[in-house]
């Protein structure tokens, strides 16, 4: 996991490296970040977990960076600046800012975090974590992978709210 090399700015794709995967947020200034997370019945199980891949819906959220990133860490990473031409940040924020409390169809392999900010970025939905998944283990590996990690959140949410 990189360490943070560079403050982020407005409009900025933050990469939250958590265990197995990545999470994707947005930054929208003062400490902020919108992102993408598992509705708020699941609030116990952190705004970033696994929890979401449970769920067909997922909930346009508002918090600080510093509360999605928790424990782990995080980096900068705008990756597709040299691929897309990046929205101007005012338009980038504007937009986030209206998607926030929105419910949104939420798919592991089509609509997820990182979709979604790319989405607001560039206007073009990409998650490379899917396609590099799908690519070098293919489907079944990569399901069975987001069922185990699912199956341990949900043991540990469960043994935490005993």
């Amino acid at each position: 996991m990189p360490p943070v090399t560079k403050e982020p700015e407005l409009g900025d794709l933050i990469e939250i490296f958590r265990r197995g995967y990545q999470h994707w947020a947005i930054y929208v200034g003062d400490g902020y970040v919108i992102h993408l997370a598992p509705p708020s019945e699941y609030a116990g199980a952190g705004s970033s977990s696994l929890m979401s891949v449970l769920s067909e819906w997922a909930e346009v959220r508002k918090d600080l960076l510093s509360e999605v990133v928790g424990n782990s860490s995080y980096r900068v990473n705008n990756k597709y600046d040299n691929k897309y031409t990046p929205y101007p940040v005012n338009k980038i924020l504007q937009r986030a800012k209206e998607m926030v409390g929105q419910k949104r169809p939420y798919s592991v392999r089509t609509d997820n975090c990182e979709h979604f900010v790319t989405k607001l970025r560039y206007n073009r939905a990409e998650c490379a974590q899917v396609d590099d998944a799908i690519r070098n283990v293919g489907w079944a590996a990569a399901g069975f992978a987001v069922l185990a990690a699912v199956g341990i959140a949900v043991s540990r949410n469960k043994r935490q709210n005993q």
